[in-house]
């Protein structure tokens, strides 16, 4: 063999070499969430993982951090705008920075159930959130994960809205959630999560409001009586991604994360209704008392509130909701 054919065939096997590490090229994701394990985000976060690493045959390896183990949402999304981090399951603040306007979900008593929540942000306005955070914050919106309904726990029988005058009820320092529920009559106390219990047992409040997990997690029995299903607030999670670190993927491994997402997207949905079942049964064991208001007229009578609300959002946010909300 001459030594131009030796070195014509050296090269060749080079480049065959090279083209075979560049696509055998392990690729690392990891995912941020800032609840704690256990719940229907880590078991959609674990769906992700499986579906990835089987179909890709490990050439992705999906490593989890949760408890906001990275950072709170802020500082995660700040890690994914430099491309320091690949993904995330998020709360609602990436809304918030980047498409306030577009964001009528922490509103209460406005958006009545998770159909409707889901389809507003699948629809026209979430991909206007969605664009808007590709633009501003360099973030991915794969879509939005189920988070059950927020109620009301309480020692009063709440029916109609007028049960809710002088209610000394618990909620966090959210301005719009404190301008509903006074317009309802409540007195809004702000306590801090972990006081939550104390608080109600030495009578500073007299009622909260979260998902079922709370009053389960928290034996929050022991102090309250009823369970007032309001679903008042349904506050979807977002599966995220980094914008710098996606873009330099491949076609073929973009489809499989876009694929996967969607799985564990429908996987957390029905882990997060299974558990929301679990917590009502348990609830009821522990005696507590399970009614379901007039929520038409809670809602009748928050309206000046949630008007007060939208007029701070687009004009078409309103409409859109009409749409899809009927």
């Amino acid at each position: 063999m001459s030594k131009r054919m030796m070195f014509s065939l050296v090269g060749v096997l080079a480049i065959f070499f090279m083209c075979v590490s560049v696509h055998a090229a392990k690729i690392g994701i990891d995912i941020n969430c800032t609840m704690k394990p256990g719940g229907s985000e880590e078991a959609a976060i674990n769906k992700f993982k499986d579906i990835v690493e089987k179909e890709s045959d490990g050439r992705m390896k999906v490593k989890i951090f949760m408890s906001g183990q990275l950072g709170k949402e802020k500082a995660v999304l700040e890690l994914l705008k430099i491309g320091q981090t690949q993904m995330a399951l998020t709360g609602g603040l990436f809304r918030t920075m980047f498409a306030k306007e577009y964001d009528p979900t922490s509103i209460p008593f406005y958006l009545s159930n998770w159909e409707c929540v889901k389809a507003y942000l699948e629809g026209p306005m979430g991909k206007k959130i969605g664009q808007l955070a590709l633009e501003k914050g360099g973030i991915i919106d794969f879509g939005p994960q189920k988070r059950a309904g927020r109620h009301m726990t309480t020692n009063r029988k709440i029916i109609e809205p007028e049960d809710i005058k002088g209610l000394k009820l618990r909620l966090p320092a959210m301005p719009i959630w404190v301008d509903v529920w006074k317009e309802l009559g409540a007195l809004p106390t702000i306590v801090p999560a972990p006081e939550i219990y104390l608080a109600m047992k030495t009578g500073q409040v007299d009622a909260h409001e979260n998902s079922l997990v709370s009053p389960y997690s928290r034996k929050l029995w022991e102090v309250q009586k009823y369970i007032i299903l309001t679903d008042h607030v349904f506050f979807p999670w977002h599966w995220v991604a980094s914008k710098a670190w996606f873009g330099k993927l491949d076609a073929k491994d973009k489809a499989l994360i876009r694929k996967a997402v969607a799985e564990a997207r429908a996987y957390g949905d029905k882990v997060e209704d299974e558990k929301d079942a679990f917590y009502a049964t348990e609830l009821k064991k522990k005696s507590m008392i399970f009614i379901i208001p007039d929520k038409a007229a809670i809602r009748a009578k928050a309206m000046p509130a949630i008007n007060r609300a939208i007029a701070n959002l687009a004009p078409e946010v309103a409409a859109e909701i009409d749409r899809v909300c009927k």
